[in-house]
């Protein structure tokens, strides 16, 4: 291009193009394409770190020595997913059931407990109110909060998993108001029995009746420290002494994990599969992508659902709570407490592993990290922490940490699938073809059936309510 100055004007002159150009060029070029990516790919660590266990008929019993822990001052619970209930011996722990002993009147006292959830913040029972209710705290951390020395609002004193307050009216008198009030501190599940449902218990029970009056005390039943049915041994003696007689108690109603599946029905027209299908097969990655969905829902499940996931299925007893609100090295220390015999790994949200990092930064700690499959992950007490991003974040920044053993033979956390099935494409998880309808749509039904279960309660140790950082 060339410019000609006449008396101020510019006069711009195109000049001959003298080869292809590359917008030309590229009609005739062949083009390097990437395969279909997708932003929701993650690392999926818990798939990949559980051992997979074949569940046969499509279910996993998982059988253990009965128990109970009665004697110990704190109520016990059981849980199937979110569905929480007292053990009904364990009612004996509330002091005017000490040493009442007809299960018959407990288990039907046990059943008339209401569950109910409540968020940091709530009231729970409120000073001044009619005190008509007994509570039972399954999970969760609570302040009883009252009039202090000189007149201001103090904290009375912190309730937790176990503890109970309102037992004074299983008297059956008027209990009076409440002296205090109490407050949610964590989110916290609480089951609750009103003074009516005990008073038709009396009703129907004479004996519950003439126990309350009489406050009777008792003792549990023989147990050891896990709370399961003692096992009656002779050890240290000489001679010929009488050994005692035993067996192993087992629970009459074991747990059982139906495996779960996620599905979707695979859509692709035929034109596409017959006509554009070079250079990459359209069905093959059309069914590549469907899969990663269909894998990062199944993590999902498996650490979120109700009913089988690691963060519902925990026991209540092995739940902390963190000591000030974000990750210390001493909440991880307590954490491993929890799972001390043979843990395996940390699994936590990667903003919770930052929060983590900047209080061992406060610190001055610099953990070490350790090299996985030349991955290189943050380590604490040379237990690995994995991130995984399905552990949730809550609208108040707070999250879980997971610790867990793993294995059967170390009665830990397993994974559980089926192989073998019909038209599988990879273990657990098949693809079958369901035909072409009417408007040449050719269509797949795409399966992966998994569950998970835990061998034993001290395989998984959960760190509840792990801030993460405020804004600002």
């Amino acid at each position: 291009m060339t410019e000609l100055a006449d008396q101020g004007v510019t006069i711009e002159v195109e000049r001959a193009q003298l080869s292809l150009s590359t917008a030309a060029a590229r009609n005739l070029a062949t083009t390097t394409k990437s395969v279909p990516q997708m932003q929701g790919i993650t690392s999926r660590w818990l798939l990949k770190l559980l051992p997979w266990v074949q569940a046969d008929g499509g279910a996993y019993r998982v059988n253990r020595r009965l128990s109970y822990a009665v004697g110990d001052g704190r109520v016990t619970f059981t849980n199937v997913g979110a569905d929480v209930r007292v053990i009904p011996e364990e009612l004996c722990e509330l002091p005017l059931l000490r040493g009442y002993t007809d299960h018959s009147v407990l288990s039907a006292l046990a059943s008339r407990f209401e569950q109910r959830e409540y968020q940091p913040g709530d009231v729970i029972a409120e000073a001044g109110r009619p005190a008509d209710e007994v509570y039972l705290i399954a999970h969760g951390k609570v302040n009883k909060i009252g009039a202090g020395e000189y007149g201001d609002e103090t904290v009375l004193g912190t309730l937790a998993d176990g503890a109970y307050f309102g037992e004074q009216v299983l008297s059956g008198e008027d209990a009076g108001a409440w002296d205090y009030t109490v407050k949610a501190v964590t989110p916290v599940t609480v089951l609750a029995l009103r003074s009516q449902a005990l008073r038709e218990m009396n009703g129907h029970s004479e004996s519950l009746r003439a126990h309350i009056a009489q406050v009777l005390a008792g003792a549990g039943r023989p147990q050891n420290d896990h709370g399961e049915a003692e096992i009656s041994l002779s050890a240290g003696h000489e001679g010929e002494h009488d050994l005692p007689g035993t067996f192993v108690d087992y629970e009459l109603e074991p747990r059982e994990y139906e495996l779960s599946v996620a599905q979707t029905v695979l859509r692709v027209h035929s034109r596409v599969a017959d006509l554009y299908n070079k250079p990459m097969d359209q069905i093959e990655q059309q069914l590549r992508l469907t899969i990663e969905a269909l894998r990062e829902a199944q993590e999902h499940e498996l650490i979120n659902n109700r009913e089988f996931g690691l963060l519902h299925n925990a026991d209540l007893k092995q739940r902390i709570h963190t000591r000030s609100g974000p990750p210390t090295p001493d909440d991880l220390d307590e954490l491993l407490s929890t799972v001390w015999k043979d843990p395996g790994f940390f699994l936590a949200h990667p903003r919770a592993i930052a929060a983590f990092g900047r209080e061992c930064s406060k610190r001055g700690l610099y953990p070490s990290s350790v090299d996985i499959g030349g991955h290189r992950l943050p380590a604490w007490r040379g237990i690995p922490i994995y991130p995984c991003n399905k552990i949730g974040v809550s609208a108040t920044r707070t999250s879980s940490i997971l610790l867990m053993r793993t294995g059967q033979d170390a009665q830990g956390v397993i994974g559980l699938h089926q192989t073998g099935l019909p038209d599988e494409y990879e273990p657990g998880l098949n693809v079958r073809f369901m035909g072409i309808n009417e408007k040449a749509v050719i269509s797949y039904l795409v399966s992966a059936y998994y569950s998970a279960a835990v061998l034993v309660p001290d395989a998984l140790g959960v760190l509840d309510n792990v801030e993460i950082g405020r804004e600002g």
